[in-house]
């Protein structure tokens, strides 16, 4: 049988007030180390005004303001695959590349998905 990590928390509210601790740390860690992360979310600050703002049904607010907030879930992912590979190793190598440039692909698809989202949710109003 596998031994548990050490590294797991406990459960219950324990695990949870440390989860959201983690969490906190891990938003600050982007924001000071991560400059498309803070690029991103400058972007995404005024687009998530903009959809609270304008007149729209509940299921076009959730999926612009989804798309926004979707394309800075996936720069923390590719942030943390690229910190992965660093911690790995420095040196060049064929997969590390590939794996950052998997991520940096991710991040491409969520902003895509954010332009045609905003695209299809405010042309057909402004048309």
């Amino acid at each position: 049988m596998q031994q548990p990590s050490p590294f797991k928390s406990t459960s219950g509210f324990a695990r949870i007030r440390s989860a959201f601790g983690y969490s906190i740390r891990g938003l600050a860690h982007a924001w000071r180390y991560e400059h498309a992360f803070r690029q991103e979310l400058f972007l995404a600050l005024p687009l998530l005004i903009v959809a609270c703002v304008l007149q729209l049904t509940a299921v076009e607010r959730v999926l612009l303001i989804g798309s926004a907030v979707l394309v800075l879930i996936v720069e923390l992912l590719n942030s943390a695959i690229e910190a992965v590979v660093d911690r790995v190793s420095l040196e060049p190598h064929e997969l590390s590349g590939r794996a950052k440039d998997l991520g940096s692909a991710a991040v491409f698809m969520a902003l895509a998905l954010c332009a045609v989202t905003w695209g299809l949710v405010l042309l057909p109003k402004w048309w």
